[in-house]
């Protein structure tokens, strides 16, 4: 009997295999590629390709082309190179990557039958616009940025993408010689080839949505603002970043251009971008590694010095007066609470330090950078974040408000400007604002967290991506319930424009944001109903958007 089990069950595996549903070879504009097909369990396997070419090997400092193509069958097994960047392992003291970098990955989720007309979702890493890639590890052996997860559970196509950052993706003159915003038009390149070409790997070329987080999600917030994406894509979520960051647009990219050509060995005159040209790539990358060492006088973000610039063309204008472009795409865009922390933790180290004091004075220090404009702003911004101290806050309350003060100046308050603006300018498409809050996973545990710690920068990324599930050990059953709601609410946004609409079922209903009722969704392990909000920090926001423009410049004593 056990043998003829056995000889029944191995049949069964037999067919499964035989019968497995895959899109076997798939013909793209440049040629036919062979991914790999997976089995997840029964009836349920997935195709992925990995370095599919989306444009062809990118000029220096030029727009991206198009792929000429290939001969024969591709094998699309292996990642390719990420774009070639300094290497924050050994700070930026050597470079890793590749020139040759515009490739994409795919995930193809398939059930009973091979997938026709599903959603796509193209993800866009972060790093600051220096560092970042989709190809291979992230951390150890982790690939962070798998699609499998979200394919699997959301049952949409995920596509991660390449794209040039540092010196090679971002270096400006702030004139033609040199634009600027290469790393930008790779972005678009790659999602207007999925436009053309996603059809043929099962999915429905009308109904695209682009999500990123940091500089990934001011990114997706550049896509959606410039006129070139017309039609190109549907849906939209940027996490902890938007183009409206005072940290996303480099306002005076020639001084930094001519830094980098001093550095080099290169003129400063009107010969300097035909000589940048012709400078090694890893010599042009080691030049524009930037300063992590920071102050309350000089907060990092004002080192982050490759980012997009205003060219006239990819960013015609002010990102303000854009949203106009994006009047047809569905939004999402939110924030972790405790974004703010991983950056004021290097300018004010001691908010990591339990047992020491934060100086009163470092605040204000902070405040006074941010503000800009003197004695009287620094005041102003000083009692407003200090209205509920008390005569004698404690070491964690002081410490709290500064990781706020960096948390609502450089992500919330920006996000909130351009939720609104969103929403102003919206004409068929929704809105959608959120707040992550769930406690890092380290905090009280180990340094820099400390007990006090919420949702630090790029803490929402492991569930995004479904890590609980894939490494179920390193995690605790409620963190498998916040990834399996992520993932509900950005996949159900994916197909339907609506988070609370789809395939999945999510634990509390998200209200869309207007312009009057201001509401957001607090995104948590132990998230309900009562997890709806109205009014982000209106307070804080408040200061920031109408307040501060309006006080006079004093000068400092």
């Amino acid at each position: 009997m056990m043998v003829k089990l056995g000889i029944l069950v191995a049949f069964a595996a037999f067919l499964e295999t035989v019968s497995a549903t895959s899109l076997g070879l798939v013909y793209t504009e440049g040629g036919m590629v062979q991914g790999e097909n997976i089995r997840l369990g029964f009836r349920r396997h997935m195709d992925v390709f990995k370095g599919i070419p989306f444009a062809d090997i990118p000029g220096r400092f030029e727009k991206p082309k198009r792929h000429p193509g290939w001969d024969g069958v591709l094998k699309t097994t292996e990642y390719r190179k990420r774009c070639i960047q300094v290497n924050v392992v050994t700070i930026m003291t050597d470079t890793r990557g590749s020139e040759d970098c515009l490739y994409l990955n795919i995930w193809v989720p398939h059930g009973r039958s091979v997938s026709t007309g599903l959603p796509t979702m193209v993800w866009i890493y972060g790093g600051g616009f220096i560092v970042g890639g989709s190809m291979g590890a992230n951390f150890l052996d982790n690939y962070l940025y798998s699609g499998q997860e979200i394919a699997d559970r959301g049952n949409v196509i995920v596509v991660t993408l390449g794209y040039r950052v540092g010196t090679m993706g971002f270096l400006s003159t702030g004139e033609s010689d040199l634009p600027g915003n290469y790393g930008l038009w790779d972005q678009h390149a790659a999602i207007a080839w999925v436009n053309r070409n996603i059809r043929s790997f099962g999915g429905d070329p009308d109904n695209i949505t682009v999500f990123g987080e940091s500089a990934g999600g001011v990114s997706v917030s550049f896509q959606t603002l410039t006129p070139h994406n017309k039609g190109l894509f549907k849906r939209a979520i940027s996490q902890s970043g938007v183009a409206t960051c005072a940290w996303a647009i480099n306002r005076n990219p020639r001084r930094f251009a001519e830094e980098v050509a001093l550095k080099v060995g290169c003129p400063t005159d009107q010969t300097m971008a035909s000589c940048l040209k012709m400078t090694d790539p890893v010599t042009l990358t080691l030049a524009g590694s930037i300063s992590l060492s920071s102050s309350p006088d000089h907060p990092v973000f004002f080192n982050l010095v490759l980012s997009p610039v205003i060219d006239g063309d990819f960013v015609p204008d002010e990102p303000s007066n854009l949203f106009h472009n994006a009047a047809e795409i569905d939004y999402i865009a939110g924030i972790n609470d405790m974004d703010g922390h991983l950056f004021t933790g290097l300018d004010v180290p001691t908010i990591n330090r339990p047992l020491a004091d934060t100086p009163i004075e470092d605040m204000k220090r902070l405040l006074a950078s941010y503000t800009k404009k003197g004695k009287a702003a620094v005041d102003h911004a000083y009692s407003t974040y200090t209205s509920t101290w008390g005569s004698n806050p404690s070491k964690e309350t002081i410490k709290k408000t500064i990781v706020a003060i960096g948390t609502d100046f450089n992500f919330l308050v920006p996000t909130q400007a351009a939720l609104y603006l969103h929403a102003a300018n919206a004409t068929t498409s929704r809105t959608y604002s959120y707040l992550f809050s769930e406690p890092n996973r380290m905090a009280g545990i180990t340094l820099p967290y400390p007990s006090w710690m919420g949702a630090d920068h790029a803490d929402d990324l492991q569930y995004v991506f479904g890590k609980p599930f894939t490494t179920p050990l390193a995690y605790w059953p409620r963190y498998r319930d916040l990834s399996g709601y992520m993932i509900a609410y950005w996949t159900n946004f994916a197909r339907t424009g609506d988070p609370n609409k789809g395939e999945s079922s999510v634990p509390a209903t998200w209200p869309k944001f207007t312009s009057d009722g201001h509401q957001f969704l607090e995104i948590h392990s132990k998230m309900d109903r009562s997890y709806v909000g109205q009014k982000m920090r209106m307070r804080y926001v408040h200061f920031w958007t109408s307040v501060l423009p309006n006080l006079p410049m004093t000068i400092s004593e």
